[in-house]
């Protein structure tokens, strides 16, 4: 983002504009542990006036205030040419730069010389007429009955989920969709309220529900070199407040079993599927054989209802992976299909010291007043934003529970398996958090964070000591956006509590903590790599959206929407626009910017193993509605080199990289498998709404 300076009257021959530049660290986007994101300030300016000489230290000075100007931030002095200065972290904002007689004061008091308006000034509640505009619709917006798709459903399977993978079955499908979920802070327009998805309502059923198993907690299998394991997919029963769901899982458990393996290990996996519908696994992250990536229709067919599949797995890097379907991921993952990889290092210091370790998967669940809301059948729903889910999971449970000694360190191994959310995690006061790991390997170095932003896929490795006794909670704390009445609030969900006592804990750990230690062993294996990192893209992508028969209030709303989109969209704020919208009406795209071709359409990506491939992926910000995208390759690694021209200065290989709104990330991609492999956005509704391509690695 930049902002254009305004001179005020008498200041004709100054100008310039200020950079909101991206905030060094580990994660791509940069936020406060509420949500608020944080920008580096760069001025960009000419022909500011002298106005008296070094020795009456009489200048520029740039500030920060928030549009009543109840805060006022002293960004620095400022003098022509390019200048950095503090960091900014208000939500809507102006800039002012005044002349002062004197560099030190503490708030504005001369002249203003330039001024700016942050891009979310322009959210401001839509005047009466555009606002009254919502209760004015066509016709075909409004279903005539209840329950009644206000769009056909697609033409075909084909249409539905192109490229990809069949559609849920019809067996559950059927009967009219129930009222979905309110958002607790937002208000919707009447007509809003009218809209349903184009496609049949699905969800899990079972003759006898009764006579399906029980959910079981996920249980620790530890595998060993040439050891086969057998894994089935089928349905499970589960309560909660005393209502009783149908659900899908790995083996009977939420999560899935939790696979531990050596580094180097290989394995055999026997697959059974016993759900309803065909299905796949997909083993996240790992570069293994290209036939067994779970891809329909690219490495195998879909394993029918009743058929198996078996898998050969290789683990060459240490790290937590995770396996999750790959035919409908908005359902099955959504359901539980999910499970992680823990892949053990050989070295006993890989991670560093810590007094324990705990396995985290993050995810979200949608449910009304009747239980889930059902997905669906024909085509996804949710699929212009996602589907945000209103029940929030650790471990496949609403509210995790551990204990802790005082002093203890943890060390945490993040998975976030939800279909859309980016969650903003801390434990607030009394907890220190460090990133020590991302996806596929180790950061170069520790660094402290105040909370870890982990997107759909992403997964991060952090140690936390916990200092002070008493109950620490885990929570996700956001800022959401107000989409038609132009504000932001404050979201704030408990994940989960620690409960810290007063005992000490083993004194090594905790004072091994208080250093942030390099690991020479990823920095020599990215040292490896610096050659390349100056040179020019060898592909570039572009992210966009499509959009055709979307509802008039729909339409219209999202016109007035388009004005600002934040980088990251922590919470659905626009449930029901968001629920009504299909794949039949949404494509998001990958576009190669050299052909013109999108999506699976790109058939000209060919590299060969050991090839070093540097591609820039950039987050369109001029779309219908722009939106975050965690982007992910198949069966290679990456290095993030850097994020709208900002170097990452502490590199980390990674398998998945978010890529905020109106953001250009460089990667440097190692093409180390062969065989043909998957990039897509790991938004689970923006996959099935053909948000994927493919590109080739042959061998040497």
């Amino acid at each position: 983002y930049c902002l254009e300076l305004v001179p005020a009257p008498g200041f004709d021959g100054v100008r310039g504009r200020v950079e909101l530049a991206h905030v060094p660290g580990p994660f791509t986007v940069a936020v406060t542990p509420d949500g608020r994101f944080r920008y580096r300030p760069v001025f960009h300016v000419a022909g500011l006036p002298s106005l008296g000489t070094p020795a009456d230290r009489a200048g520029h000075v740039a500030w920060a205030m928030s549009p009543e100007m109840d805060r006022v931030v002293r960004l620095g002095t400022l003098a022509n040419g390019r200048t950095e200065l503090a960091e900014i972290d208000l939500e809507k904002f102006l800039v002012v730069v005044t002349a002062e007689p004197s560099l030190d004061v503490a708030e504005p008091r001369g002249r203003i010389v330039m001024r700016a308006q942050s891009p979310s000034t322009r959210l401001q509640p839509p005047d009466f007429l555009e606002f009254a505009i919502g209760n004015m619709v066509e016709r075909d917006a409004i279903p005539a009955t209840p329950g009644t798709p206000a769009r056909p459903a697609p033409a075909s399977a084909a249409d539905a989920h192109a490229h990809h993978a069949p559609p849920a079955p019809a067996s559950g499908s059927g009967g009219s969709w129930p009222h979905h979920p309110m958002h607790p802070a937002v208000q919707m327009l009447p007509a809003e309220m009218a809209l349903v998805p184009g496609a049949s309502p699905y969800l899990p059923v079972a003759a006898d529900t009764a006579a399906v198993p029980a959910v079981r907690p996920r249980r620790l299998v530890r595998l060993a070199d040439g050891d086969t394991l057998r894994l089935e997919a089928g349905l499970v029963r589960r309560s909660w407040k005393g209502r009783t769901y149908l659900m899908y899982a790995f083996d009977g458990q939420h999560p899935g079993p939790l696979l531990q393996v050596p580094q180097g290990a290989e394995v055999v996996v026997e697959f059974t599927n016993r759900l309803d519908q065909p299905t796949t696994v997909h083993w996240h992250g790992l570069r293994l054989e290209n036939a067994s990536d779970g891809v329909p229709g690219m490495t195998q067919d879909p394993v029918p209802p009743g058929g198996s599949f078996t898998y050969r797995l290789r683990f060459p890097d240490a790290g937590i992976y995770w396996y999750h379907p790959h035919v409908r991921e908005d359902v099955q993952q959504d359901l539980g299909l999910y499970g992680n990889i823990r892949v053990q290092s050989p070295r006993p210091d890989h991670y560093g010291p810590a007094d324990r370790e705990e396995g985290l998967v993050l995810d979200d669940l949608l449910v009304g007043d009747d239980g889930l809301l059902p997905w669906g059948a024909e085509s996804p729903t949710h699929a212009l934003m996602g589907r945000f889910g209103n029940v929030f999971l650790v471990n496949g449970e609403p509210r995790w529970h551990a204990t802790a000694r005082r002093g203890e360190v943890v060390r945490m191994f993040l998975t976030n398996v939800s279909n859309t959310r980016t969650f903003n995690v801390s434990f607030g006061s009394g907890a220190r958090i460090k990133v020590v790991g991302g996806d596929v390997g180790n950061l170069e170095r520790e660094e402290w964070v105040e909370s870890v932003v982990v997107a759909p896929a992403e997964r991060w490795v952090v140690h936390v000591r916990f200092d002070e006794p008493g109950p620490r909670a885990m929570v996700n704390r956001v800022r959401g956006l107000d989409h038609v009445f132009g504000r932001f609030f404050q979201e704030e969900d408990t994940l989960g509590i620690v409960d810290v006592g007063t005992e000490p804990a083993r004194p090594g750990p905790a004072a091994a903590f208080d250093q942030l230690r390099a690991d020479t062993a990823a920095g020599a294996e990215s040292d490896r790599y610096r050659p390349w990192f100056d040179r020019p893209a060898d592909r570039e992508l572009v992210l966009a959206l499509e959009t055709r028969d979307l509802p008039f209030v729909t339409r219209t709303l999202m016109q007035l929407d388009s004005i600002y989109f934040a980088p990251v969209e922590w919470s659905g704020t626009m449930p029901h626009m968001n629920w009504a919208s299909t794949g039949a009406q949404v494509r998001w795209t990958l576009r190669d910017p050299r052909t013109g071709r999108e999506n699976m359409a790109i058939d000209d990506w060919r590299f060969r193993v050991g090839d070093v491939v540097r591609l820039r992926l950039s987050n369109e910000r001029a779309s219908f509605h722009a939106m975050q995208h965690p982007i992910h390759l198949h069966g290679q690694r990456f290095l993030v080199l850097s994020v709208n021209g900002v170097a990452q200065e502490n590199l980390a290989w990674k398998d998945t990289v978010l890529l905020p709104v109106g953001t250009t990330v460089e990667l440097l991609v190692e093409m180390s498998n062969p065989g043909r492999w998957m990039l897509h956005c790991h938004i689970a509704e923006h996959l099935s709404a053909d948000m994927m391509m493919q590109f080739e690695v042959l061998a040497p």
